[in-house]
């Protein structure tokens, strides 16, 4: 089975393609399908894991954020399950079809790339059912709550929490992938300033034994969430240090030590740079 089930009636998939996850919540009335991943074909094996399950019929979707690997499955699922409500924070489903189409127009430069053609071709539908801070969702004998707890990966995270369970569905706030050794997703769209206090909001709805649900490789523990909120905050900090002090946006990099590899901190400078107040930075030392 493609799903396996990490608490009472939640199930999570990973897929090879991103190392990411799609994750079934259960209840009474059916099941939340917690992104849809990264092309229409791409899901449609998706719903073929979930027939396969064989554990209810779908009524509802997540997107976690607007990125095209959790979205571009909705319309397949739609295809497959009728016209059920696709839930996601406002700004996410504001941004869904311009970075979708973004991420075609990247696509359409690599001719070569075996997924080209499935991205190219996929449908993009966008979130009709919003919020702006907290919305709880019925699914009969169980609430979820989806739970916006400030900007990190995008300005548009959610969280998805199953309280009945302990369980908390992280989306890219939290990354534990081998492929990206546990990097979280510091892109062009990124708020490394806002990223440690949308944590503390995460580690705040979590207990000691709760199981968390990255948007990216496997399940892991309050631990893990607190020590990789420690070390963002850490970029922050250096970030928010190197300014004070002068240094210049393009020696940023190569001025500090980082928790994390300089190749993978070049968006979170410039976005961090960028967001500080202008009380925060120095004119560069000359």
């Amino acid at each position: 089975m493609a799903f396996t089930e990490v608490a009472d009636r939640i199930w999570v998939a990973r897929y090879d393609w991103f190392d990411v996850n799609v994750t079934l919540v259960g209840g009474d009335r059916g099941l939340l399908v917690v992104d849809t991943h990264a092309s229409g074909l791409a899901a449609r094996g998706v719903i073929d894991d979930v027939r396969r399950l064989g554990v209810g019929e779908i009524v509802g979707i997540v997107n976690t954020h607007e990125h095209f690997d959790h979205t571009f499955g909705n319309a397949e699922f739609r295809a497959a399950y009728g016209e059920v409500p696709i839930h996601a924070h406002e700004i996410a489903a504001e941004r869904t079809v311009s970075a979708g189409e973004r991420v075609k127009g990247l696509y359409d430069a690599e001719p070569h790339d075996p997924h080209r053609d499935e991205v190219r071709a996929t449908e993009i539908v966008a979130a009709d059912h919003t919020f702006s801070s907290a919305v709880a969702l019925d699914l009969g004998d169980r609430m979820v709550e989806l739970v916006h707890p400030g900007r990190g990966h995008t300005s548009g995270d959610l969280v998805v929490r199953v309280p009945d369970a302990d369980v908390m569905l992280a989306g890219d706030l939290v990354e534990e992938s081998t492929l990206r050794q546990a990097v979280p997703g510091f892109g062009d769209d990124c708020y490394p300033m806002d990223w440690p206090l949308s944590l503390d909001i995460v580690l705040g709805l979590t207990t000691n034994a709760s199981v968390v649900v990255p948007g990216h490789g496997a399940p892991v523990d309050r631990d893990f969430v607190e020590e990789q909120r420690n070390a963002i905050g850490i970029v922050a900090e250096t970030i928010r240090d190197l300014a004070g002090r002068g240094v210049p946006e393009g020696q940023a990099l190569e001025a500090a030590d980082w928790p994390y590899p300089r190749e993978e901190l070049a968006a979170a400078v410039r976005r961090g740079y960028l967001h500080l107040p202008r009380s925060q930075k120095r004119l560069p030392l000359v």
